[in-house]
């Protein structure tokens, strides 16, 4: 699995010109899934996200997690963070996983972070059209693989 976290003052999600989902301070997770992943994957990195140290404390370290500075979290699926653009100029997502497999990984990755952070998370819609919108805090952008643990 891979998340491309992002430290956000706000975001939101919308579909058919309908917002779907909108947080204030946060964390935008987007979450790519291959067929290779299992619950190992899936609890190594809702935990890692929930425990991130990426906010600041009271004198401008980043040292608190979004837990401590009760920020919200939003979880939108992206398959396009498995392309390979080793050949020619039109990605290749092969090593996305197709739907059945990756939607019930999605699923259980958002349950596992709410778990995590004890609270709901917002969700984009598995498989829509989205259009995000954010401003990235910072800017903070991070990228976890857990395949790359080390």
């Amino acid at each position: 699995m891979r998340l491309l976290i992002q430290r956000v003052r706000r975001a939101s999600v919308e579909i058919d010109g309908r917002v779907k989902a909108s947080i204030g301070r946060g964390l935008l997770l987007l979450v790519g899934i291959e067929a290779a992943d299992t619950e190992e994957d899936i609890a190594w990195l809702a935990g890692k996200a929930a425990r991130l140290r990426i906010f600041d404390d009271e004198q401008g370290v980043m040292n608190l997690d979004v837990r401590q500075v009760a920020g919200e979290v939003l979880v939108v699926s992206q398959f396009t963070l498995y392309a390979s653009t080793r050949k020619g100029n039109r990605p290749s997502y092969v090593r996305a996983a197709p739907e059945p497999v990756s939607r019930p990984i999605y699923e259980r990755f958002v349950e596992a972070l709410a778990g995590e952070l004890g609270h709901d998370v917002a969700t984009g819609e598995f498989g829509a059209d989205m259009q995000v919108e954010l401003v990235n805090d910072g800017p903070v952008t991070i990228w976890i693989d857990s395949h790359c643990k080390d």
